[in-house]
């Protein structure tokens, strides 16, 4: 008795956080008082079901390739320059060769030996030059540029899931597609437009160094000194629109947005926004000697190619801070630091498909789901109440326990209801009963066999439990791997049969059970069952 009574206990306790955490997704409690008190979270609705956006984005490959070879190139002309061996700055050829300059070619051993030893290129050839000089072409392999390829497509993912993270859209599917493809789902999005520019801006952010000797009018007819490009500031019109005036800078970038560790929205004095960035150590480090070392020259801050602005430097500073300011409204500055904190895309993306799901037709989704569980179900409870009696009746109370508590674990796992889910929840009404027939039969058979109405229910539950939990067992491990390797839709199918089956398993083994014995307990022993 007292088994029973801690098994009650403990069954009670499962459906009263249960029912805690489905509440706040009924309709109507979460503005009500008692919603003050339940937990916050509802189920969240994916894209078929809310309405919302889908996107395919296109990772121009070749834009990461070039840009990985130039840094590439770089960095071994940094490592020659520390063993006193130097050399031009690299130019890219093609998607995995880069051509080097050596202005002493009797460095060419040690050249030779830093690029065997501390780069991923090999020579593909060395030709002698006027002045003592060497020509070198170099190239990566196929394997090193597939390992490329495969970062790149990483990174872009962490980095337009994080962007979207900071916007605030719930449980985003983001997920790789071949041909450098990129999926994304937004459900209930209210402004895709805004979206789109956020998940597409590159923010390369780049500190630069004016070249204000440079004749103007002269750089925008092409004639540039070496080391020179000519570039646009932006400055905003009072009817919000952008003028553009054009600027000299140096091409070197002096400091990157790869130090960047945060970035947020501040106010001047005269209650204007601004974009506040943090450096890391070494970036704080660069930025306090690039200032040091350029007091009263002008500095630009270029994002995605476009100047926002060029300060002075008055002082030296120092903290690893600085600012971007370009007249902003509140909301291009919030986006702005989004996209800057959330780090840099490796490479330009494509809107190569959009689609956008209205919330009447989720609705009509969300209807016709319904409808169709709600049928389903009646005619489980149905047959279960015909055929088996009282035992039906509580095959029926436990299949309701048990969708209370699939809803439940979707809302406390921050799981996604989409209509493949509904789909999952259909099937696993079915396949909840289907462990209480099982019982019922055994049960049946028992009985058939002469013994009591407790000894029967014993026998059954010891007998039929192995049974279902082997069949339930690689029913769930076939719905892991659905969730692990399948797509949205997939995926949303794979959660609820995966909560489904759980949730089955325990009202159909242990909270039946508790009903059987409470049952038994308030009849004599003589009493028949109604199976």
């Amino acid at each position: 008795m007292q088994s029973l009574r801690f098994r009650a206990i403990a069954a009670l306790i499962v459906l009263i956080l249960g029912l805690v955490y489905m509440l706040p997704s009924v309709p109507g409690v979460q503005d009500s008082a008692l919603g003050k008190i339940l937990p916050g979270d509802a189920i969240n609705l994916g894209l078929d079901l809310k309405g919302g956006i889908h996107l395919t984005l296109g990772v121009d490959m070749d834009t990461a390739m070039d840009n990985n070879l130039a840094r590439l190139g770089d960095d071994l002309k940094a490592t020659a320059r520390e063993g006193d061996v130097f050399i031009l700055r690299p130019t890219v050829l093609s998607e995995s060769q880069i051509e080097v300059t050596l202005l002493k070619g009797d460095q060419k051993d040690a050249f030779d030996t830093i690029i065997k030893n501390s780069s991923p290129f090999a020579i593909e050839s060395s030709t002698p030059l006027g002045d003592s000089k060497l020509k070198y072409v170099l190239s990566i392999s196929p394997q090193y540029r597939s390992n490329i390829e495969k970062l790149t497509m990483e990174q872009a993912i962490k980095t337009i899931r994080n962007r979207i993270d900071q916007f605030g859209v719930a449980e985003p599917d983001i997920r790789r597609q071949q041909d450098n493809r990129i999926q994304v789902q937004l459900p209930g999005l209210q402004d895709p437009e805004r979206a789109i520019k956020i998940i597409g801006q590159t923010a390369l952010l780049e500190f630069k160094m004016v070249d204000d000797t440079a004749d103007i009018e002269k750089a925008k007819k092409g004639i540039l000194a070496p080391g020179r490009e000519l570039s646009t500031i932006l400055h905003k019109l009072p009817n919000g629109k952008y003028s553009e005036t054009s600027i000299v800078l140096k091409k070197d970038s002096v400091l990157t947005g790869e130090y960047v560790t945060d970035a947020k929205v501040s106010m001047d004095q005269w209650n204007k926004p601004f974009v506040s960035i943090t450096f890391n150590a070494r970036g704080g480090a660069i930025f306090t000697n690039l200032t040091s070392e350029n007091v009263n020259k002008r500095m630009a801050i270029v994002l995605d190619g476009k100047v926002y602005s060029a300060p002075v430097i008055q002082e030296r500073i120092s903290g690893g801070r600085a600012s971007i300011t370009g007249q902003f409204t509140q909301e291009e500055a919030r986006d702005l630091a989004v996209v800057l904190r959330a780090g840099s895309l490796p490479a330009p993306v494509q809107i190569l498909e959009q689609r956008t799901v209205g919330p009447s037709l989720g609705q009509e989704s969300i209807d016709n789901g319904i409808m169709s569980a709600v049928i389903g179900m009646v005619a489980v409870l149905a047959f279960m109440l015909i055929y088996y009696g009282f035992a039906g009746m509580v095959a029926d109370l436990v299949l309701c326990i048990n969708i209370m508590l699939i809803m439940s674990g979707l809302a406390l796992f921050g799981a996604t209801l989409t209509l493949p889910g509904i789909a999952g929840i259909i099937l696993t009404i079915g396949m909840a009963v289907d462990a209480n027939v099982i019982i019922f039969e055994r049960i049946r058979e028992e009985l058939r066999r002469g013994l009591s109405s407790t000894q029967a229910i014993i026998e059954g539950y010891d007998r039929a439990t192995l049974t279902i939990l082997d069949a339930n067992l690689t029913t769930v491990i076939a719905a892991i791997i659905l969730y692990q390797f399948g797509t949205g839709p997939i995926r949303g199918f794979a959660v609820t049969l995966i909560l489904g089956i759980v949730t089955s398993m325990f009202t159909a083994i242990f909270v039946s059970r508790i009903l059987f014995d409470l049952y038994t307990k308030s009849r004599s022993a003589n009493a028949k069952l109604s199976i």
